[in-house]
């Protein structure tokens, strides 16, 4: 069965005005998803990406340049992922609108894992 990773897009500003029993319970839905996915059999992986730090590569042909980002003056960051399995992107797609993510204002990139043989 095809994976598919699912990008939680969000606005680094969207949970910062919560107090922390209400981000305990933001916490707590994407758990409950998770443990959802897992009991279907669906969950290959997925994890939250902290908030700060991360670093950007880029290639110059032979040569690498390594920077800091993202920053949280961005419009936007990953805030973690999921990758899944599906039988197509329409079943993914059914399986991700059921995520607290959407729910809170964040967005979800969905792509096909091509399979490395």
């Amino acid at each position: 069965m095809p994976h598919y990773m699912l990008l939680l897009h969000e606005q680094p500003s969207d949970f910062s005005g919560l107090s922390p029993e209400a981000i305990e319970a933001v916490i707590n839905e994407y758990v409950a998803w998770s443990a959802k996915l897992a009991s279907e059999n669906r969950l290959v992986g997925g994890e939250k990406l902290r908030d700060e730090g991360g670093k950007h590569l880029r290639g110059f042909g032979e040569e690498f340049r390594v920077t800091d980002g993202p920053y949280t003056e961005a419009k936007e960051i990953v805030g973690g992922f999921y990758t899944i399995d599906a039988a197509d992107y329409s079943e993914a797609a059914e399986v991700a609108s059921g995520c607290p993510h959407l729910k809170y204002g964040g967005w979800i990139e969905m792509r096909e894992i091509e399979q490395m043989s």
